[in-house]
């Protein structure tokens, strides 16, 4: 087999470094296999359906669905969400974790930490368990999964390419834009999705590719499917500049439901993961409520495009928008809480067209001039995307592809803004972020600052830090501190134990009556105890934080033991930082240009020296770097290091463990590389 696939690998390499259009014609693969795909995920959601609802043919996604099920006895209703999440629950916990939940949060993580590697057998389960959660009634969307589907669909081919860090994550963006693309018919939404939530970065570069991917994935959904928008209603327009301070209303009350929404869904997520039981029976639970609620609101099952019709064109009666509102937000953080598979966008959706032709009902009731509750119908939808997301360009722009109606564009925009403002401050986390945060990712100071997570303090603190003895007098302490160039100074007792913190800037005001005082006040009389501390096992993405929270230069280093350690300083970290992301940007660079294989092919030569990726050998699986000596044993350096758990490749730690399945990029002589090799 690899002599089959080394002119391949040859070809690959050679317009990986020669050519522009490398990511050009990668990115057009990525939309034809991100299309199809999620052109087989929305035929694969109707086939379901017709199975579970006993539908007679196959449904589409405005076939009278929720007429039929209402028609169907009671035990219909509820055994369908029931079964469905037996299934999918048994589905996910067996085969893929990754595949449960909304799955967009999942992927910023894959981006963040794991620079876009996604299991390829998440395309699979994760169309599976959508599906079926979707199509037997769970009360989720299906833009989540076509999003893990597409960034895995980009992932898997990164990584049968070999592509560096960077060219990967680019990859897993344009999944995503082909998969949002296709499944709304909206190639710009699609592009803004990718870069807005899911790299967070608008350069050029990354644009240019992503927008490739996305309108080649409309493409292929439009030749299925046609060029029409996912919601037909009448036009509607500002019928006076007043109205837009109930559309700023209207943004203000979807960023509180956004927040309610939120939490809501967290509560039940906590809630089912403190229940020691299968996850089968959990998501079974969880159908088994949600079938229920259905009984009285049978809007909440499935996406709910239906509903979402009826509250863009029909009269908007207030308390009926508002019940299937509080009922929608129940149903999906069940959902979603006990284990089920699908997306939020379209819950979303549904909740802020509701929200906006309730509000649209009473602002025409009290001023019938006024435009109908359709209008505000539709702005809520986009106000709502905005606030959960925290992305109101993407949300100002899918509304406007969803429904191509321009003339609502102003009232949208206001809303959406005020809704994310309100959002934002009341709750700093998007939807997608806040379940990051949760397992200790920050992508909110940028998805470089996480390289500092694998840096400690006891790393990079400063030993020499001056100490103090709790009896020292203020002269003597003043003396120290003008002559030498310390900001802090820490009070540490005889047996080593740290008391509090001297800054200069707390000394300062007794200097004036330094002769007064120089004799009667102590190291333990003006030491601040409320100087935060750091320990040394601290990951230097908290330790930054604490210091940028309180505007210090340094902070103590203290053990649990209590014993006074040291100090880390800003400077130092900051530094550390620039030191750490040049490796990862250079080892991005030198992985993008690594070529594959062990022949001379896959070699970059050097005179009489070459550069190679090699499997580690059996005899460095388990030891450290320090322990090895690689370069004293075999005469080799190690520039790059390629974990085998799919993370960032990076320059080596001395203190890295060696494992199964990593790999080296390595520099020196031809017969020392194929010594190390074995």
């Amino acid at each position: 087999m690899a002599t089959l696939l080394t002119p391949f690998t040859r070809l690959n390499h050679y317009l990986k470094r020669h050519t522009n259009m490398y990511m050009v014609l990668v990115a057009v693969v990525i939309g034809l296999i991100g299309g199809y795909g999620a052109v087989g995920f929305r035929l694969l959601i109707q086939w379901f359906k017709g199975v579970f609802w006993a539908f007679g043919s196959t449904p589409t996604d405005h076939s009278p669905l929720l007429e039929h099920i209402t028609t169907l006895p009671w035990y219909w209703v509820v055994g369908a969400p029931t079964l469905g999440g037996l299934f999918v629950g048994w589905l996910v916990g067996t085969f893929a974790a990754e595949a449960k939940g909304h799955g967009v949060p999942e992927v910023m993580e894959a981006v963040a930490l794991r620079n876009g590697r996604i299991r390829p057998r998440v395309v699979g389960i994760k169309a599976l368990a959508s599906s079926v959660c979707i199509a037997t009634g769970g009360s989720v969307g299906r833009e989540g999964p076509i999003v893990q589907i597409g960034s895995a669909i980009g992932s898997t081919l990164g990584q049968f390419l070999n592509v560096g860090p960077r060219r990967m994550r680019t990859f897993v963006g344009c999944g995503a834009a082909a998969g949002v693309a296709a499944t709304f018919n909206a190639p710009v939404a699609g592009a803004l999705f990718a870069l807005e939530i899911i790299l967070g970065d608008f350069g050029v570069s990354q644009f240019t590719t992503i927008v490739v991917a996305s309108v080649t994935a409309t493409v292929v959904s439009r030749s299925f499917f046609g060029d029409i928008p996912a919601f037909e209603i009448p036009t509607y327009s500002l019928e006076h500049p007043t109205e837009l301070i109930a559309y700023v209303a209207l943004g203000l009350l979807a960023g509180l439901t956004a927040i309610a929404f939120v939490r809501t869904l967290h509560f039940c997520e906590d809630g089912f993961d403190a229940a020691n039981i299968p996850a089968s029976i959990k998501a079974g639970i969880g159908g088994l409520l949600v079938g229920g609620l259905a009984l009285v609101a049978p809007q909440v099952l499935g996406v709910g495009y239906e509903a979402m019709t009826a509250a863009l064109t029909g009269p908007g009666m207030a308390m009926m928008m508002l019940g299937l509102l509080f009922a929608k937000l129940v149903a999906v953080s069940i959902t979603l809480g006990s284990g089920g598979s699908g997306g939020v966008f379209a819950p979303s959706l549904f909740m802020g067209a509701t929200l906006g032709a309730a509000l649209g009902a009473g602002v025409g009731h009290f001023f019938p001039g006024a435009a109908p509750p359709g209008a505000y119908a539709l702005v809520g939808m986009g106000a709502m995307v905005a606030s959960t997301t925290h992305a109101p360009l993407t949300a100002i722009v899918i509304l406007f592809e969803l429904t191509t109606d321009y003339k609502i564009i102003l009232p949208l925009m206001i809303a959406a803004i005020t809704g994310t403002l309100v959002m934002r401050r009341l709750h700093p986390d998007s939807i997608y972020t806040i379940k990051l945060k949760r397992r200790g990712v920050d992508l909110s100071g940028g998805r470089d600052l996480n390289l500092l997570r694998r840096v400690t303090v006891e790393q990079i603190m400063a030993t020499d830090a001056v100490r103090v003895a709790p009896n020292e007098c203020l002269g003597a302490i003043v003396k120290r501190v003008l002559s030498g160039n310390e900001t802090c100074l820490y009070v540490v007792n005889d047996a080593g134990q740290f008391m509090g913190t001297l800054s200069v800037q707390a000394l300062r005001p007794m200097l004036e009556d330094l002769d007064v005082l120089q004799n009667m006040l102590t190291a333990e009389d003006v030491l601040a105890t409320d100087w935060p501390t750091a320990k040394p096992t601290d990951q230097l993405d908290h330790v930054l934080e604490v210091l940028d929270r309180g505007f210090r230069d340094e902070i103590p280093v203290v053990g649990a033991d209590g014993l006074f350690q040291g100090s880390i300083r800003m400077a130092d970290v900051l530094a550390r930082y620039k030191k750490e992301l040049f490796s990862y940007r250079m080892a991005g660079e030198l992985a993008d240009s690594m070529p594959v294989g062990d022949d001379s092919a896959g070699q970059h030569k050097v005179g009489n020296f070459v550069m190679a990726e090699v499997e580690v050998p059996p005899a460095l699986l388990g030891r450290s770097l320090a322990e090895v000596g690689v370069r004293e044993a075999y005469g080799v350096n190690i520039l790059l290091c390629r974990p085998a758990d799919g993370s960032e490749p990076s320059p080596p730690i001395s203190s890295y463990v060696f494992v199964d399945g990593d790999k080296l990029v390595v520099f020196g002589a031809a017969e020392d590389v194929n010594r190390l090799r074995g």
